[in-house]
């Protein structure tokens, strides 16, 4: 590893690499060598603690040996096979989702990853329902294959509206609040008279699913106030609409839970996952169906498949990571960092710092708000989140970022000691591009 292979790995990205979400001539990527646990390096072997788990997706750390192991064993067994096969090792990955998820889903059917894993969950709701269309939330991102894209409630849907059948309406999301607000209480019942009232409008009977993120992530990590997502249940309920549960970012450990809902009181009818599921070290995501559900294609054909489903490197680091979050407690490792470090750390910099509007989140998943003027919740604007970007990256902090916050979301196996020291360059950070405003 050295610095001409830094300055390689850049010129080959410049030359050749077309980067998702970006206008090509501007980009200056961080170039990545290597990492370990909650840290990555670059060629120089310059270190950055991560707290972006890339995006949102290294819960169990890089390079954790069991997962690794486990892929090279595979490797060594056998590298592929056809998804109309029986595969042992499917098998297992199969049967170690559903040992976390609720009595009544005793099938998974594996993806590629997120976006693909909505896609077809939209579609078994569809065919189960014999019904068309899709509600989803303004505030959301599901993904940038055909439905997932138009699930989107994001600005990437707008370019993107190629898909039929989708309808959005606004969740709840105090902070800045749709409904003219003042608790959270109130958040919920009018987050939910919205919802049913869009329904209604546009007639319960051509409903054929409400897919949500059981905490949207990527638009803020919106906790959803008490009472809502069980009121989405009752909606459902009373229209025949199935409930699809999109736990791509915030299942497996993020929020310090096996599944983020299993914090309130929900029960959907398909769950759809990735990211966390093995930490990306492999592409794989996929659908948990319940049983109903699967029921429909016992004898109808579901139309529907991917060369790479269930494919064996994949699965194999899927039992892997299951076991060892199980065995490592990384879970609850998860949960308690976030009550005993990130919280409390977070809502004292909300104290102190003069641009920091809000922090929210559970786990190892949080949000920073970034505002002008802490009465009127003013956004600040991009340059200043870019500002914020370069200082934590000069003290050797990977942020995420998205509009107007940084999310802090590092790996769920980050150390109390990693943690505070993330939150102590992130304030730093702050402080520095709060004192030029």
């Amino acid at each position: 590893m050295t610095s001409q292979d830094g300055a390689t790995a850049l010129r080959l990205d410049r030359d050749h690499v077309f980067h998702s979400w970006s206008a090509q001539a501007h980009l200056d990527p961080l170039v990545i060598a290597g990492g370990l646990g909650s840290t990555v390096w670059d060629h120089d072997g310059r270190r950055y603690l991560d707290f972006s788990s890339q995006l949102v997706n290294v819960n169990i750390g890089h390079q954790h040996p069991r997962v690794v192991a486990a892929i090279q064993e595979q490797a060594a067994t056998l590298t592929t096979i056809a998804p109309a096969t029986a595969n042992l090792t499917r098998g297992q990955a199969a049967e170690r989702i559903l040992s976390h998820a609720p009595a009544g889903f005793s099938s998974v059917f594996f993806t590629n990853g997120g976006a693909d894993a909505n896609e077809n969950a939209i579609r078994m709701a569809r065919l189960h329902t014999g019904r068309d269309k899709v509600v989803s939330a303004y505030r959301s991102y599901h993904g940038n294959t055909g439905a997932a894209v138009v699930a989107t409630g994001d600005w990437r849907r707008v370019p993107n509206e190629y898909a039929r059948g989708h309808v959005h309406h606004f969740g709840p999301f105090l902070y800045r609040s749709e409904f003219w607000a003042s608790t959270p209480e109130q958040e919920s019942e009018r987050a939910l008279h919205h919802l049913e009232r869009v329904i209604q409008a546009e007639g319960p009977g051509s409903v054929a699913a409400i897919l949500l993120e059981t905490i949207p992530g990527t638009a803020g990590v919106l906790v959803p106030p008490p009472g809502y997502l069980a009121g989405v249940r009752a909606i459902a309920d009373r229209y025949g609409i199935l409930l699809i549960l999109d736990e791509v970012m915030c299942g497996f450990g993020r929020t310090g839970r096996w599944f983020a809902f299993d914090g309130f009181d929900v029960r959907p009818d398909l769950i759809t996952f990735a990211k966390g599921v093995n930490s990306g070290y492999v592409p794989a995501g996929g659908v948990i169906i319940s049983d109903p559900i699967a029921k429909t294609f016992d004898d109808a054909v579901f139309p529907g498949g991917l060369t790479y489903s269930g494919h064996p490197l994949a699965m194999a680091s899927i039992v892997a990571t299951l076991d060892a979050m199980a065995d490592e407690g990384i879970v609850e490792h998860a949960a308690a960092i976030g009550s005993d470090v990130i919280g409390p750390g977070l809502a004292a910099l909300a104290e102190r710092n003069p641009i920091v509007g809000e922090v929210r989140g559970l786990g190892v998943f949080w949000a920073v708000e970034l505002v002008r003027d802490k009465d009127t919740h003013q956004p600040v604007e991009p340059a200043v989140v870019g500002k914020v970007k370069a200082a934590a990256l000069s003290r050797g902090l990977l942020p995420f970022l998205a509009d107007n916050r940084v999310h802090v979301v590092p790996p769920c196996v980050v150390t109390a000691q990693e943690a505070a020291t993330g939150l102590g360059l992130l304030e730093e950070a702050l402080d520095e591009v709060a004192a030029t405003l």
